[in-house]
């Protein structure tokens, strides 16, 4: 495969469209399971809050390692990758681990992709990826 040059990564106004994106869509899924939740009776509080947790840390993670993106990344036209096999996607841990120190660290992570050549932020440092543009 050939080399990805310094215009094939993705650059930070796409990767915080990406995020816009996809805070708009967990938003709109919570959303919908707590109606979906209203159409039964005693549903418990737990049950919700389950259901909320787990669309939140799953979605990026599993939408990463499976198709190398979330929805936000889709329509951003960029694509997550390994960093040093760039036609594979990384993995479901690597992809948590990725998220887990995504949302830990906010925006200052996403901030740090302007300070290197491969623009990658601290938590595809943690996971060993790099975001791409994906024509």
């Amino acid at each position: 495969m050939q080399a990805l040059t310094k215009t094939d990564y993705a650059i930070l106004p796409d990767r915080i469209k990406a995020a816009i994106i996809d805070a708009l869509l967990l938003i709109a899924a919570m959303y919908a399971a707590s109606e979906l939740l209203n159409l039964f009776d005693n549903v418990p509080n737990y049950v919700r809050i389950v259901i909320a947790v787990l669309l939140f840390i799953l979605y990026d993670p599993l939408f990463t390692s499976q198709f190398g993106g979330t929805i936000g990344h889709s329509f951003s036209n960029i694509a997550v990758r390994k960093d040093t096999e760039r036609e594979n996607y990384i993995g479901f841990p690597s992809a948590l681990a990725r998220f887990i120190f995504k949302f830990s660290l906010g925006w200052v992570s996403l901030l740090t992709v302007t300070g290197n050549k491969k623009k990658k932020a601290v938590h595809d440092y943690i996971a060993n990826s790099v975001v791409v543009t994906d024509k």
